[in-house]
């Protein structure tokens, strides 16, 4: 149970003592209200019912707070009995009071005074943009962390949803994850809720739940947290052109709800301020206020690059077929990641590329394993967006996973390619930043350059 749970509890608490030195002082009176008593009464028994549900829900029965609570209705229940009898609505009064400080005293040490903190990512292959977070959380003594993936889907053109996915069973072995039907966010009011998508309705190609939109889950905590679940180039904050190229980061709808966004570093935390500022001028929101928000205390992604190392990661028999030579050393080891952005804006083009770069690859298969890992949104943005481009890219996957002299790697599992590879070869991305962060040479192709041999089939 939340802080916020408990706090609210022995809130109601402290209204029902109110109400008790009321009903004290209304029976201590020669004539009394006797309609109002039994209206005070009847609240005060509303009010400890909806606790006693609200513990129940949580706890569930086995609990000494909800017995204390039902001993508290009975006292309430005896009172209306008693209620024009001067002596004994005395001593009924004294003995709900009794009961409501045996209430206040077994709230405070049953329910702990603990944080609790809901971790909500969508797909399992960004997992890594909150997981060091979720680590110190979890290591906390004095809190409950709770890893809670959510279902999300592909979208039609027209905007409406298709196919939906759930990814809970794609996370590392150490990571306990609970069934978002299983955790009610109206009962239990987590302290903070981290998420990394905040796109809200406005991505054309996939949806959270609509439950799960930023706007809606600032219901249900006091604080929500955005971090992004990927890396940009740093930006040089000097330069004012550089918010444009970033702007619909900046100003996603997560990034508007939330009461706190953790940026990958300083400079970008300037040009968030900067592109918010002048974004939301027109509606009150002061360079102050996003001061505030804005927190440029580094990317969890960075935090697993560099934490995941080679030698501690396992290695499907399959791919070592792969990188292994007949002599038992490994060949060198490039990552391959081509992004959405890039296949979208050249089509075929990216297609007749990607066919050179396995061509290549082919040749040297001898000395050099290949590892694909494209973008793990291609399928649902293609298919939606270019349903003809979607089938010539979805030949081209079944070709290359037919060949067998390459590695296809569409797991959740992004840092164990990155402690794998020797370099970095592909598109822009994050992996980019990702890659050069764990010290991997890095370099990006050329769509522009294809040899004149490959086909265009």
């Amino acid at each position: 149970m939340s802080r916020a749970v408990r706090q609210q509890l022995l809130s109601m608490t402290g209204s029902l003592e109110k109400a008790n030195r009321t009903l004290k002082d209304a029976v201590s009176r020669t004539r009394i209200n006797e309609e109002g008593i039994l209206k005070l009464l009847a609240d005060c028994q509303d009010t400890a019912i909806m606790m006693g549900n609200e513990i129940e829900e949580v706890y569930g029965e086995d609990t000494d707070s909800v017995p204390r609570l039902e001993e508290y209705c009975e006292s309430l229940y005896e009172m209306t009995l008693v209620v024009n009898h001067p002596i004994r609505r005395k001593e009924q009064q004294k003995a709900i009071a009794n009961h409501l400080r045996r209430i206040r005293r077994t709230i405070s040490e049953e329910i702990p005074d603990r944080l609790e903190v809901v971790f909500l990512p969508y797909k399992a292959s960004m997992w890594d943009s909150l997981e060091s977070v979720w680590m110190a959380a979890d290591a906390d003594e004095d809190c409950d962390a709770y890893v809670i993936p959510i279902p999300y889907y592909d979208k039609n053109q027209d905007g409406s949803f298709r196919e939906i996915h759930y990814e809970g069973e794609e996370y590392p072995d150490y990571v306990p994850v609970t069934h978002y039907k299983e955790y009610d966010f109206t009962k239990r009011f987590p302290d903070i809720i981290f998420i990394h998508n905040p796109y809200d309705d406005c991505n054309y190609v996939t949806s959270v739940d609509p439950f799960f939109y930023s706007k809606n889950l600032k219901n249900f905590t006091n604080k929500l947290v955005y971090i992004p679940y990927f890396v940009l180039a740093e930006p040089n904050p000097d330069d004012p052109n550089v918010g444009k190229g970033i702007e619909h980061f900046c100003t996603a709808p997560g990034v508007l709800h939330a009461d706190q966004v953790i940026v990958q570093s300083e400079n970008m935390r300037k040009v968030y301020i900067d592109v918010l500022t002048e974004y939301t001028a027109d509606h009150g929101f002061t360079r102050k206020y996003w001061e505030d928000r804005i927190l440029g205390l580094g990317s969890p992604k960075m935090d697993k690059v560099l934490r995941t190392r080679r030698e501690n990661v396992e290695v499907p028999e399959e791919w070592r077929r792969i990188i292994e030579k007949e002599d038992g050393e490994w060949k060198k080891i490039i990552l391959y990641n081509n992004s959405v952005t890039s296949l979208l804006q050249n089509e075929d083009k990216m297609i007749r590329k990607m066919k050179d770069v396995f061509r290549t690859f082919e040749e040297n298969k001898e000395e050099v394993a290949l590892l694909w890992r494209p973008h793990p949104l291609i399928k649902a943005t293609i298919e939606s967006m270019r349903p003809e481009l979607w089938e010539e890219y979805k030949k081209l996957v079944e070709w290359y996973i037919g060949q067998g002299w390459g590695i296809y790697d569409d797991t959740a599992d992004l840092d164990r390619a990155i402690a794998l590879s020797d370099a970095y070869y592909g598109d822009h991305s994050s992996l980019v930043q990702l890659c050069q962060e764990a010290g991997k040479p890095v370099m990006i192709q050329d769509v522009e350059i294809i040899d004149e041999e490959v086909s265009d089939e």
